[in-house]
């Protein structure tokens, strides 16, 4: 097994994965609930995600960049990413697409640079129906860009490969939410 992805899932087992009763973005409830935050904003655990993430991103060379919805998990592994990106001599643009458009200032939805006709790759922290991804995907898309695939840390959902590769999406997780259980 991989160096990387052991040493990330000890740090996730060991800050982020939470017992209790819990009510999921979806709205459902769980006695579970993995914080993958706590690891994002983490040194070692942020920066295993950028590395894991970024091998996944670099096995398709005309990939141009790298975004995500904006939350707090998200932001951090798409920074990340570009950091490395940087380091490895191999450079991303990064993006991130805001829940709604700013009613101010430049009144973006999507901020960074341009992504119109770039082939770019969406990341998420932790994904159960996938509804905030594909939200965003909506709005990168309406600004020219072609989202390849979406990559999270930790897939909760059940049919969530299926549900993006029917929408025309490659999908990755590093974990399923039961390897982390």
């Amino acid at each position: 097994m991989d160096s990387n992805r052991d040493k990330l899932k000890q740090i996730l087992k060991s800050k982020s994965v939470l017992h209790g009763d819990f009510t999921l973005a979806s709205q459902e409830s769980s006695n579970s609930y993995i914080d993958a935050r706590v690891t994002a904003l983490d040194p070692e655990g942020v920066n295993l995600i950028s590395k894991i993430f970024f091998d996944e991103i670099t096995k398709d060379k005309e990939i141009e960049a790298v975004g995500c919805p904006e939350s707090v998990g998200g932001s951090p592994i798409v920074g990340a990413i570009v950091f490395t990106s940087s380091v490895e001599n191999t450079p991303l643009r990064g993006f991130i697409v805001r829940k709604k458009r700013k009613d101010h200032g430049t009144k973006k939805i999507v901020e960074g640079e341009p992504i119109n006709g770039s082939k770019v790759v969406m990341i998420e922290d932790v994904i159960n129906t996938g509804g905030s991804v594909l939200t965003a995907i909506e709005h990168a898309e309406e600004k020219g860009a072609k989202v390849d695939r979406i990559l999270c840390v930790i897939d909760r959902g059940e049919n969530t490969e299926k549900v993006f590769n029917k929408k025309g999406y490659k999908f990755f997780s590093i974990f399923k939410s039961s390897e982390l259980l």
